[in-house]
């Protein structure tokens, strides 16, 4: 399938398409071609919507040959959900969807020098994550209500939402606290933590907030996943770091003039550690900054075996020892930002 050869018109291209399209990027572009290898058009109607749309489908691109590298093999006869999935001899379907931004605010792509010069509030930052995610969570649980339980090849298997945060152009940093919050109401203040770090000496304080209120008052309740309400959302596969910029540090094509400034979790608890350097000294993986998030309560709980690799942090409880288990925090990608120095 070829994604890059334009099939609309120059003004219809998304802003990300256009800016992937300058010549000197052919190499991040082969890259991004080894990822949708083998991935269909199964409706004629994908190569548009990437040049047009862009973050959705470059999300599914990056489910895709996620799933291949875990040894997935795809039943392509089935047009919906977006995956219908056997590994190991268990069968499971995973739809995507992404948090997009709310009508009348900045889009992801509208960064300037400005956006980064700026320390931003996190806890605004968190909060408008929280309700965009919300949306996405409740649009496609009533699309599993209407269409997709009625599905045969759905039906009494674990049904995975798989999430990507594009709804402001600092999504990037969220790194796990709003998913978090609006799944378990685990919320992480970093914002008290920085104007206060002296009062928390064991880092930022962990709140239950109940709820939270959109711009016209409206309350989103938090903690969905704590009792059988979404059943049957087995799982919620997330990931802020599957972006461009994962593209640009993976391609074989080494840049010392690119520069990498990513956060990583270290031993023994997970304590955030920055990482600064060229992109030819830098490594980062596939399925480096993926979480997955599992219902306590689902009808068709999702094996945690499933996605269990190194630097791929899962949260479960365990119900033989009754406790939560939060695996590879220690090691695994919170964020990532690359910049190209490029002479004047």
């Amino acid at each position: 399938m070829d994604i890059f050869t334009p099939v609309v018109p120059e003004e219809e291209f998304h802003p990300n398409f256009k800016a992937i399209l300058l010549d000197e990027l052919v190499e991040k572009r082969a890259e991004l071609s080894r990822w949708a290898d083998g991935f269909p058009d199964r409706d004629g109607k994908f190569v548009r919507e990437f040049q047009t749309t862009f973050n959705s489908c470059f999300w599914e691109i990056y489910l895709f040959a996620t799933l291949k590298e875990y040894g997935c093999s795809f039943d392509w006869s089935q047009q919906s959900p977006d995956f219908t999935i056997n590994k190991d001899g268990g069968h499971f379907s995973v739809e995507a969807v992404t948090a997009n931004s709310a009508q009348g605010k900045p889009s992801e792509w509208m960064r300037t020098a400005e956006t980064f010069k700026t320390k931003p509030d996190l806890n605004a930052l968190n909060r408008e994550a929280i309700i965009r995610l919300s949306n996405a969570v409740h649009s496609k649980a009533k699309r599993y209500e209407e269409h997709y339980a009625k599905l045969p090849h759905v039906t009494r298997k674990p049904f995975v939402l798989a999430i990507a945060p594009f709804e402001q152009p600092l999504f990037n940093l969220q790194y796990n606290r709003p998913i978090k919050a609006l799944l378990y109401d685990h919320y992480i203040d970093e914002q008290e933590y920085l104007e206060n770090p002296s009062k928390y000496p064991y880092g930022p304080p962990e709140k239950h907030l109940g709820f939270i209120e959109k711009d016209n008052g409206a309350e989103i309740e938090l903690g969905i996943f704590n009792d059988s309400r979404f059943e049957e959302v087995s799982a919620v596969l997330f990931s802020c770091t599957a972006t461009w910029g994962k593209i640009d540090v993976m391609c074989e094509g080494k840049d010392s003039k690119m520069i990498v400034n990513s956060v990583w979790g270290s031993e023994p608890y997970g304590a955030p550690v920055r990482r600064t350097g060229i992109q030819a000294e830098y490594s980062e993986t596939l399925t480096d900054g993926l979480q997955v998030y599992h219902n306590p309560f689902a009808k068709y709980p999702l094996r945690p075996e499933v996605f269990r690799r190194e630097g791929v942090v899962q949260a479960y409880f365990d119900f033989d020892t009754d406790t939560w288990v939060e695996e590879e925090v220690n090691r695994s990608l919170f964020w990532r930002q690359v910049f190209n120095l490029v002479p004047r």
